[in-house]
């Protein structure tokens, strides 16, 4: 009976100590959407022609778990006649759909609703993403005629 006991205890602890490992292991395999999901603080953009002591803007992008995407912009108001296809008197703002390609690192916007209209909805928008060892998050345009990064920081 002893033997038993004994026999069932090692196979118990042997289960534990195998789904531990399990468990652990599905820890550091976070897939780039994971880690997309929730809300982001703008940090910085850096863009082709700003000397970097500009005025930074205010914002906030959220990607949710059910694959919905929102953005919001608000330039200081020494920018605020602003405009183009993303920005309108300084302000930027869009929302929609998301999908994710872990292969090539890229985020695509599937935009239905912008500040900006017809300009941008209905439009994909794709972004290379990347993450930083200390946990930022850079995007970047995909499209060779951009040249921006954009650095946001998880609240």
């Amino acid at each position: 009976m002893k033997a038993f006991r004994y026999g069932m205890l090692a196979v118990v602890v042997a289960f534990c100590v195998a789904s531990s490992a399990q468990s652990t292991q599905k820890e550091h395999t976070v897939s780039g959407k994971e880690k997309l999901i929730g809300a982001w603080r703008l940090e910085r953009i850096e863009a082709p022609g700003s000397d970097g002591n500009a005025t930074q803007p205010k914002g906030m992008l959220i990607y949710t778990r059910d694959g919905h995407v929102s953005l919001q912009l608000m330039y200081p108001r020494s920018a605020s006649a602003l405009s183009n296809e993303y920005v309108k008197d300084g302000y930027e703002a869009s929302f929609g759909s998301y999908d994710v390609d872990e292969t090539t690192h890229t985020v695509t916007h599937h935009v239905q609703g912008s500040v900006t209209r017809d300009l941008l909805v209905g439009k994909d928008l794709p972004r290379l993403y990347q993450f930083t060892e200390d946990g930022h998050l850079i995007i970047k345009s995909s499209r060779s005629d951009e040249h921006w990064s954009v650095t946001w920081e998880h609240y």
